[in-house]
C-alpha cells in the first residue's frame, strides 16, 4: 500500500485591502481548504489590514518579523500567501524568514500537478508552471546568476540564469507543439462527435461543488470523487439516458475558483473546450457554503470571459439537505434544487434538463411504416419521442416527439411527415 507523505506544516498570511471582511474571510478559509487538498497542515494564519499590498513584502515590517518568530516557534515549513507574490516580493520575504515561501498561485499549480492523470493533464500543468516560473527566474536570488558550468551551458558569457531561462523557453515551445497534437486529436474526436449530432451537456461550477458526485451517479463511471478542492482536471465525458430514452453526451470539468491565475486559465484550454462545444450547461452550486453567491458570480464571470453566455444554463443548487440559512435562488434562470446523492432528486434534474432540451427542439408528427425498424429505433434514442401509436389500417407507426433542427433525421422525418 502506498504511503502518504508526511504533511507539511503551514503557515497562512492574509492581506485584506478592502472593508469586504466577509469575502476576506471565506478566501482565508479557501486558502486552508486549498492547503489541506496539496497535503499541508495549517499550524495558524495570520492577517493584516492594509490599504494596499507592500510593494517590496506584501505586508508591514512588523508583520513580517511576527510570522519570522512563528515560523521559528512552531517550526512550519512553508508560508503561503493569499495573492499572487511579485518575484521581488518573494526574494525579500526569502530573506528574512526561514522557510519556503509561496503564493495561492503556486499552491493551485501544486495541487493540479498531483491531480493530473492524463498525459494532457501533466502537459498542461507543466506549461502553467514553467510560464508561472519565467518571470520569477531572477526572484530566485544569487544561486542562478553564477556563471554556468558543464557542456551546452557555456555560451560566450552566458550566464547559469539565461541559461535556465533558454532551457525552460525550449521546454515551453516542446510542450506547447505536443499539446496541439493531442488538440487535433481531440478536436477530430469532438467533430466526430458533432457530425452524428449527440446532444453535449457540460458540468460546470466551482471546485468542490459535487459536480463528479453527480456526474458519477448520472452516468455509472468512476470519476475520483472526493470533498476536496480540484478533485477532477481531465475532462471525462460519458452517456447519459434522459427519461424517454433520448441519450446525451455528459462532460464533467475542472473546477472553477476566484482569482484563477490566467496561466491556468490558458493551460487548461482542453477542459473549458469542452464548455465551448456544449448544448447546455448544468452550472452546479454549493448551496451549503456562505459564499455560494461569490461561486456562482465566479463562474458566471468566467463563463462570459470565454465568449460562453449564449450558451442554454440550468442552475443546479447541490446538498440540499445541507441548505445555508442564508440562501435564496438567483431569479430569471432555469433553477432547480437537490441532493446529488438522492435518486428521487437525480431523476427530478433529468426531467428539468428534458424540459429544456425539448424547449430547444423542433416538434415532429410522422408515420413511420413497420418495415422501418431503423429509423424507429432512432426515434427513441437521438429525438424526445413522446407518443407511439400502431395503427392497424394503415400499418404505420404514428410516432410524435421533438427533435434538433438540424440533427441528420430531421431530413429524413420530412419523408413521412403527417
Amino acid at each position: 500500500m502506498e504511503q502518504k507523505p508526511k504533511a507539511e506544516k503551514v503557515i497562512l498570511v492574509g492581506c485584506q485591502t478592502a472593508e469586504e471582511d466577509l469575502h476576506f474571510t471565506y478566501s482565508m478559509e479557501e486558502l486552508a481548504s486549498l492547503t489541506s487538498s496539496a497535503n499541508g497542515e495549517v499550524l495558524t494564519s495570520v492577517s493584516q489590514k492594509r490599504e494596499r499590498a507592500h510593494p517590496s513584502t506584501y505586508i508591514g515590517k512588523g508583520k513580517v518579523e511576527e510570522i519570522a518568530a512563528l515560523q521559528e516557534e512552531l517550526e512550519a515549513d512553508l508560508i503561503v500567501f493569499n495573492d499572487e507574490l511579485s518575484p521581488s516580493q518573494v526574494r525579500n520575504l526569502s530573506g528574512q524568514i526561514d522557510a519556503r515561501i509561496i503564493d495561492r498561485t503556486q499552491l493551485i499549480l501544486d495541487i493540479f500537478a498531483q491531480r493530473a492523470r492524463s498525459r494532457e493533464g501533466k502537459l498542461q500543468v507543466e506549461l502553467a508552471q514553467l510560464q508561472y516560473l519565467l518571470p520569477r527566474l531572477l526572484g530566485q536570488g544569487t544561486q542562478l546568476s553564477r556563471l554556468g558550468g558543464g557542456i551546452g551551458t557555456r555560451g560566450p558569457g552566458e550566464t547559469k540564469l539565461e541559461s535556465d531561462r533558454r532551457h525552460i523557453r525550449r521546454r515551453l515551445d516542446d510542450i506547447k507543439k505536443q499539446l496541439s497534437v493531442i488538440v487535433q486529436h481531440r478536436d477530430r474526436y469532438r467533430e466526430r462527435r458533432k457530425k452524428n449530432k449527440a446532444f453535449q451537456i457540460a458540468l460546470v461550477g466551482y471546485t468542490n461543488a459535487g459536480k463528479s458526485t453527480l456526474f458519477n451517479r448520472l452516468t455509472e463511471a468512476d470519476s475520483f470523487e472526493e470533498n476536496q478542492l480540484f478533485a477532477t482536471l481531465d475532462p471525462m465525458t460519458r452517456k447519459v439516458v434522459l427519461p424517454s430514452g433520448y441519450t446525451t453526451l455528459l462532460t464533467d470539468t475542472v473546477g472553477f475558483i476566484q482569482d484563477l491565475p490566467t496561466t491556468l486559465i490558458a493551460a487548461f484550454r482542453s477542459t473549458l473546450e469542452e464548455v465551448r462545444e456544449a448544448d447546455l450547461l448544468l452550472h452546479m452550486v454549493d448551496m451549503s457554503n456562505p459564499d455560494y453567491y461569490q461561486h456562482e458570480e465566479t463562474v458566471h464571470k468566467l463563463i462570459k470571459d470565454m465568449e460562453n453566455e449564449q450558451i442554454p444554463q440550468i442552475i443546479v443548487y447541490n446538498k440540499k439537505e445541507m441548505k445555508h440559512f442564508d440562501f435564496v435562488p438567483t431569479s430569471g434562470m432555469d433553477t432547480v434544487q437537490i441532493s446529488a446523492l438522492d435518486s428521487g432528486d437525480r431523476t427530478k434534474l433529468k426531467q428539468k434538463i428534458e424540459e429544456v432540451i425539448i424547449g430547444l427542439m423542433e416538434p415532429y408528427y410522422v408515420g413511420v411504416p413497420a418495415t422501418e425498424g431503423k429509423l424507429l429505433s432512432q426515434l427513441k434514442n437521438e429525438t424526445i419521442l413522446r407518443e407511439l401509436n400502431f395503427d392497424e389500417e394503415t400499418q404505420l407507426y404514428h410516432c410524435r416527439g421533438f427533435t434538433l433542427e438540424d440533427h441528420q433525421i430531421a431530413g429524413k422525418l420530412q419523408k413521412y411527415s403527417i
